[in-house]
């Protein structure tokens, strides 16, 4: 069974900085894509960013530039580096494993999440 934990959450002010962690636990396969989501009050869960096996990284439009997404294979952890935080940040941010096969997503993967507060 896949378990995944986050941590790193909390309230920052408009322009600061906070870095996710996201740590997983059980079988992981090399074709298992991670990531990070958020949903904020009211609104449907987004997509933040992820890494493939194959390192590609893709971001929404929304963080260019200022979030950073890094794994570490060996550790089985992903961490989301967050910069330049806008009050439009906050939300439950979430850790994803989505299980890959023949290119076809079999299931995901979701931690409990941790809330990240951006506000003055």
């Amino acid at each position: 069974q896949v378990q995944l934990v986050e941590s790193g959450g909390g309230l920052v002010q408009p322009g600061g900085s906070l870095r996710l962690s996201c740590t997983v636990s059980g079988i992981i396969f090399s074709q298992d894509v991670m990531g990070w989501y958020r949903q904020a009050p009211g609104k449907q869960r987004e997509s933040v960013a992820s890494v493939t096996s194959g390192r590609e990284i893709n971001y929404a439009d929304s963080v260019k530039g200022r979030f950073t997404i890094s794994r570490d294979y060996a550790k089985n952890t992903v961490s989301l580096q967050m910069n330049s935080l806008k009050p439009e940040d906050t939300g439950d941010y979430y850790c994803n494993l989505r299980r890959m096969s023949a290119g076809v997503v079999r299931r995901d993967y979701w931690g409990r999440g941790t809330q990240v507060t951006v506000s003055s």
